[in-house]
């Protein structure tokens, strides 16, 4: 089937699934965290707390994860989806009007169980489940709300705090959640089946057999994946959340730095659409061990680079493991374990993810508060990638031949 010809066909789902991912942003990192220096110097808090507020409510809804990310496998997306987006638009009005420093962990975990957690899960599980052949190409299309996310919305509201209170684009972003529930609905009226509810067409994992979310975890390849879900999560979320303090070390004005998201957003778009192809056509097994290599280089440069247009290939460098990492695990979980529990299944792959989207912040703000610099932390980072590539690289070569997907 033509790409042209694949769109066209599924334009409603594949729609869903990008808008979806798009409303996404307002609880993920990289908008949560251009409101960081507001949010510090209006409740008085410094780089640690703030990063350990953002760890304790970022921890607490990966832990809800595990539960509510099941739930996929009962409800249809349209109805998930609805009440997701209430609870979306309230977590944002609680920001906005929210006076007191104790309740932003709360508001921090509601933003991230309803906005990365939840909103991301219902996306990336609707487009496994509901494409088997074209599994790639779909993940690929959905994750354009990412991208589209990341390219536009930073750039946006950090100018429009230049004129407008930062409270107030909280609200603007509830309003927008709401008013995305129709146009999700309208999308969703018809939901792709069979494939979304019939037990005859789900796909199957390693050795031919549907695997539980319990089996999973007494197998031997979750572990080792373990490592590379938490790592971009972890560390892509610590160098946006704590984007204001690097471009400070580096003598950067804030918005200059942050007017280089749209390129890193642009080629990791391209990344993703390359990933979703190469995926479909040679399977997760033999792409997904490599995927993290250019994490290494790019926390190097974001480590050793002092002018601004290094920072800016150290961007590009990382894109590249960004738009793979909208494919290819996501992929992994359905191609390796099958899709009849998927939901289940990714709600642990989620939980892990939106733990290590906890530690990542956490840690560096203490260490920060330690006086051990960012820059030397980065060095730490990329050497961190080096093991999970390592790990994923052993781990397949231990397990996946046996199973029949290698």
């Amino acid at each position: 089937m033509s790409l042209q010809r694949f769109l066209v066909d599924n334009a409603r789902w594949l729609s869903a699934g990008a808008l979806m991912t798009l409303l996404s942003s307002f609880g993920q990192t990289f908008f949560i965290s251009i409101f960081a220096g507001k949010i510090s110097e209006g409740f008085g808090l410094s780089l640690g707390m703030w990063g350990g507020i953002y760890t304790l409510g970022t921890g607490a809804s990966a832990i809800v994860m595990i539960w509510a990310g099941g739930l996929t496998d009962r409800f249809r997306s349209r109805s998930l989806g609805t009440g997701v987006l209430l609870l979306l638009a309230a977590s944002c009005l609680f920001m906005a009007l929210n006076p007191f420093a104790a309740l932003l962990p709360l508001v921090i975990f509601s933003l991230r169980f309803c906005g990365q957690g939840m909103m991301s899960h219902i996306a990336v599980v609707s487009m496994s489940r509901w494409f088997v052949a074209t599994r790639g190409r779909a993940l690929s299309v959905a994750g354009l709300g990412f991208a589209a996310g990341e390219a536009v919305l930073p750039v946006l509201f950090v100018a429009l705090m230049l004129v407008v209170d930062w409270r107030w684009l909280w609200v603007a972003a509830a309003l927008v959640a709401v008013l995305a529930i129709l146009p999700l609905r309208l999308l969703l009226t018809e939901e792709r089946t069979p494939q979304s509810h019939a037990a005859t067409d789900h796909a199957t994992g390693m050795s031919g057999r549907h695997w539980t979310r319990m089996e999973m975890l007494r197998h031997e390849l979750f572990w080792f994946m373990v490592p590379a879900v938490l790592g971009p999560a972890a560390f892509n979320t610590a160098f946006f959340f704590f984007q204001v303090h690097f471009a400070t070390v580096k003598g950067y004005q804030h918005l200059d730095l942050v007017a280089l998201f749209p390129v890193y957003t642009a080629l990791s778009v391209a990344a993703m659409v390359v990933s979703g192809w190469l995926l479909d056509r040679f399977g997760t097994a033999r792409l997904i061990p490599w995927f993290q290599v250019p994490m290494i280089l790019g926390f190097v440069i974001f480590s050793q680079g002092e002018s601004l247009w290094v920072t800016l290939f150290g961007l590009m460098v990382i894109a590249l493991t960004t738009g793979a990492n909208a494919t290819l695990p996501n992929a992994f979980w359905a191609e390796f374990y099958g899709t009849r529990h998927l939901g289940a299944i990714k709600a642990m792959a989620a939980a892990v993810m939106v733990f290590g989207s906890a530690i990542g912040p956490g840690l560096v703000g203490m260490l920060l508060d330690l006086g051990v610099g960012i820059e030397t932390q980065y060095l730490g980072i990329a050497l961190y990638f080096v093991f999970t590539s390592a790990m994923m690289a052993v781990g397949l070569a231990r397990t996946g031949r046996a199973a029949g997907v290698a």
